[in-house]
Order: C-alpha cells, then sequence, then structure tokens
C-alpha cells in the first residue's frame, strides 16, 4: 500500500520514532483499500495541522495523569443501586429503601450507604445508553465500552470470537502508547481476573493492532472468584531477580549486548533498536528498579486503611490500584472479581437479584469503591488521578421479562443497555453533579445520554489526546481512537 511518510512518527502517533527503511520501500497500490492518494494526503495533512498534544480552550483537558478504571463486569442493576424510582409500578420498583446522600434530592438505594455520604466528591451519570445491535450480550458490549468499537462478529448468543491481534485496542493501551510513563513502571495494569463471559476471556482487553508490547501486564492470582483473600497471595515472579543475579550483573550483561548490536550491519541495526531497545531498557530499569514490587506489596498498608477497603478481593484489589497509580501506573483497570454470566457476587442477578445484590456483590463494592474515593482525595491523588465506575450495561426496568433470550425469574433483571449510571471522579471532574437523567421507570434518558464511546473519547481528551487521532491497524489503514466527542459537561 502507498504510504505518505510526511512527519516522522506521526503515523504511529509516537513522536521520537523516525523515518525507518520500511517506510521508504513500502510502495503499492492505495485505492484497493478505499483510500485514494487525495485522501491520504488529506488525512496527513489535517494530523499535522492539529497534534496530538496541543493545548486544548475546553475544561478539563490534560488534566489526568492516570486513570483506575473500576470495571463492573456483568452490568449491575442501576434501580437497586443508585437510580431508585417511587411511584411505579411493583415489578419496576426495588425491593430495596431509597436513601438520601449528600446532594439534596438525589436518592440511592440502601445498598450503598457510604457512598451515599460521598456523592459530593464524584460525578454520577445517569444517562449512560445506547442501542444495541442484534442480540447484545456482555461480550459485545464489553468490547464497545473499552474499545469504543462494536464488532461484525457477534454469535446468536451474543457472544464473541476470542481475542484476536485484528482487534481493537483497550483504551488503555492507546493511553500508554500515546503517553509514556516516565518512571521504571508498570504502565498498565490489569486486575484480580479477566474481562469473560463464558469460554470467551479477555475480548476487548487486549492492545489489538497496536501490539503485544502495550498489553496490560495481568495480575490474576490463583483461586476461585469466591476466595476473598486470595489477593494476599499475588506472585510477582517476574518482577523479580533470581537469587544468584544481581543488578550491576544485569547491567553488565546489557552493556555486552549494547556492544554486539554495535556490530550489526547500519540497516539492521536501526531496524533492531526501532523498538526492541526501547522496551528492553524498559523491561530492565522495571526489574532493577523494585519501584513495581514495592507497589504490590499491600501488607505494607495499615490496618486502618485495609480496612477503609474491605479485606476482600474487590477491596485488596482497589487497594492496589491506588498503590500503583501512586508508584507511577497510568492505567489501572479493576475488573468485577467474577465472570459476567455467572452466580454469587456476579452483577449479572436474573435470579435471585435481591438476596445476592444485599449480602453479596453491593456491600463489597460500596465498601471498595468509598474507601478508594476517599483514600485518593485525601492524598489530593483525585487532582490528576481520573476514576471511572461502570459496567458494560445495566438491567432492565421490569423483574422477570426477557430482552436477551435469558430466563429470568420474578427476582431478577435482564441486561438493559438503553439507560444505566456510571461513576466519574477526579482529574478536573466536577463534584457533588449529576449528570442527565432518566425518565420515571429509569428505561431510557430523558436528557444528555452519554454513549459508551463519549465516555472513552472524554477520558481522552482528560488525557490531552485527540479523540479523533488517527491510528493505524493491522491493515495500515487509518482509524480514529473513537468515534465520539468528549462530554464537557463533566468537566469543572
Amino acid at each position: 500500500m502507498f504510504r505518505i511518510v510526511g512527519q516522522p512518527g506521526k503515523d504511529l502517533c509516537d513522536r521520537e520514532l523516525k523515518v525507518s527503511r520500511r517506510d521508504i520501500l513500502r510502495v503499492g497500490s492505495s485505492g484497493m483499500m478505499g483510500l485514494s492518494l487525495g485522501t491520504l494526503l488529506k488525512l496527513k495533512s489535517a494530523t499535522a495541522a492539529s497534534p496530538i498534544f496541543s493545548k486544548g480552550d475546553a475544561p478539563g483537558w490534560n488534566r489526568a495523569k492516570s486513570i483506575i478504571l473500576v470495571y463492573l463486569q456483568g452490568g449491575p442493576s442501576h434501580l437497586d443501586l443508585w437510580d431508585p424510582k417511587e411511584n411505579v409500578p411493583d415489578n419496576v420498583k426495588s425491593v430495596f429503601k431509597p436513601i438520601s446522600t449528600k446532594i439534596p434530592g438525589i436518592k440511592f438505594t440502601e445498598n450503598l450507604p457510604q457512598l451515599a455520604q460521598l456523592n459530593d466528591r464524584f460525578t454520577l451519570i445517569r444517562s449512560m445508553s445506547y442501542t444495541p445491535v442484534g442480540l447484545f450480550n456482555h461480550t459485545a458490549a464489553i468490547y464497545q465500552m473499552m474499545t469504543g468499537y462494536t464488532t461484525d462478529k457477534v454469535s446468536a448468543s451474543g457472544q464473541l470470537e476470542p481475542p484476536s491481534p485484528k482487534d481493537f485496542p483497550n483504551f488503555g493501551s492507546h493511553i500508554v502508547k500515546m503517553k509514556p510513563v516516565q518512571v521504571p513502571m508498570l504502565p498498565f495494569v490489569m486486575l484480580p481476573r479477566p474481562l469473560q463471559e463464558s469460554n470467551v476471556v479477555g475480548k476487548g482487553g487486549t492492545a489489538g493492532f497496536l501490539g503485544k508490547a502495550f498489553d496490560p501486564y495481568t495480575l490474576f492470582p490463583q483461586g476461585d472468584d469466591l476466595d476473598m483473600a486470595k489477593m494476599n497471595r499475588i506472585k510477582i515472579d517476574d518482577l523479580q531477580l533470581p537469587p544468584e543475579m544481581f543488578s550491576v550483573r544485569l547491567r553488565r550483561r546489557a552493556k555486552l549486548r549494547d556492544l554486539v548490536n554495535q556490530q550489526m550491519p547500519e540497516i539492521d541495526k536501526a531496524v533492531a533498536s526501532f523498538e526492541l531497545d526501547r522496551h528492553y531498557q524498559q523491561a530492565l530499569d522495571l526489574v532493577v528498579s523494585g519501584q513495581a514490587r514495592q507497589a504490590f506489596q499491600i501488607g505494607d498498608e495499615s490496618e486502618s486503611t485495609r480496612e477503609l477497603y474491605g479485606r476482600n478481593t474487590f477491596g485488596d484489589s482497589c487497594l492496589l490500584a491506588r498503590r500503583l497509580v501512586e508508584a507511577g501506573t497510568r492505567v489501572v483497570e479493576v475488573v468485577w472479581p467474577k465472570v459476567a454470566n455467572s452466580d454469587n457476587h456476579s452483577w449479572d442477578q436474573h435470579v435471585d437479584l435481591s438476596k445476592r445484590m444485599k449480602n453479596q456483590s453491593a456491600p463489597m463494592f460500596d465498601r471498595g469503591l468509598s474507601g478508594l474515593i476517599q483514600d485518593l482525595d485525601q492524598r489530593g491523588m483525585l487532582d490528576e488521578t481520573m476514576l471511572v465506575a461502570v459496567g458494560e450495561f445495566g438491567r432492565s426496568p421490569q423483574r422477570g421479562v426477557s430482552t436477551s433470550g435469558n430466563n429470568n425469574s420474578d427476582d431478577g433483571r435482564d441486561h438493559w443497555p438503553y439507560c444505566y449510571t456510571g461513576l466519574v471522579a477526579g482529574a478536573g471532574t466536577k463534584r457533588g453533579y449529576v449528570h442527565g437523567q432518566s425518565d420515571e421507570t429509569a428505561s431510557a434518558p430523558i436528557e444528555d445520554p452519554v454513549h459508551p464511546a463519549e465516555l472513552l473519547a472524554t477520558i481522552y481528551h482528560a488525557f490531552g489526546i485527540h479523540p479523533e487521532t488517527m491510528v493505524m491497524n493491522h491493515l495500515n489503514q487509518p482509524r480514529e481512537l473513537v468515534k465520539a466527542n468528549p462530554v464537557h459537561a463533566l468537566f469543572a
């Protein structure tokens, strides 16, 4: 495919990269991919005229230095947590009592007593919404939420094929590629379990066509999902130096490798050092410094801090996320510690919602997330750390009905992407603000709907990255990071 070289590294979003021999030698037909030479020149000109990291005039631009995404895999019921409705039919009304919050007129349910006393510190989006194409189940919805794109390969059950190098990248991979960490620290960490529905594991959680160099570091401790103490047994062997290996010796080996590289032919040397040397040095610094290993030691925290988060998998994961960000990690994704379509404390509550939410999922969520918000705020970390808590969809306003082909009991709600709730805090976002409003049954937004792609665009904006920035996919075709605009009203 014909390629316009243009400014060095612009097509890869890496300003430090130079023109490679591959750039110079790549010649072919542009029309085959549906792009004329004029279109390519226009794209290149637009990129040059609008730098990725230019100063933005809109609120919130480039305020975030890091992000913690608390991903509520499974889709929690907004009506039974933070958007309860009164004076509605019995099969719509939550079985849980509404309670007052710090914001006058805004109510949560009794399931979130601690978050209700903290909602003057964050923004609540009560108008998350999108219209699914066909039968839209967890995997496809997760993929959209994490990448900003839908997929054209959805089975009759709504599930997708396993992760592929052709996938659109997780938003975190884009961020760490465009804004590399400046300290010897893991740039992107996902814990305590993968994104999953049934046997489809990890879809939407990889770097896709960006390449494995930008995949998250996955911290998935062994143990059943109901094992609440497994985060105390995390292993980070790949960040450990072997007992016989001292840092000086490791540095000497690195110097030896550099000497070998100097003997390579100039062209091969240029190609070999194009990416590999940078990643090798990052890995070397990471192992030698020990900074990442120290961040994983949650046992170093005080007893009061451990109790603040709750001693369970979710609470420990939130605490670890704070420690990682504090040590320099750019992106942390805390995935709800239960597979999407499962029992017990999963949010996918087609049956036994009242018991499972009250006794399992809600207490763990309320304590862990409220602990994270308090801790970040007290440490002053919310100034530059963005916190997002959201699922792939909400639950049906009517209990006992089928919206996705699943069977639901009278005490269960099905999938509902048309209206649900998310939370945003830090990095210049408003405190004590409720964005959007749902209708009388929480079935649809009646003002300010926010699409998942718009939420991702808002995240990119907070990092000083234009959402429409072009990247090249696996076929070397230009694609926007996300086809949506930021929601500027979320920022102060």
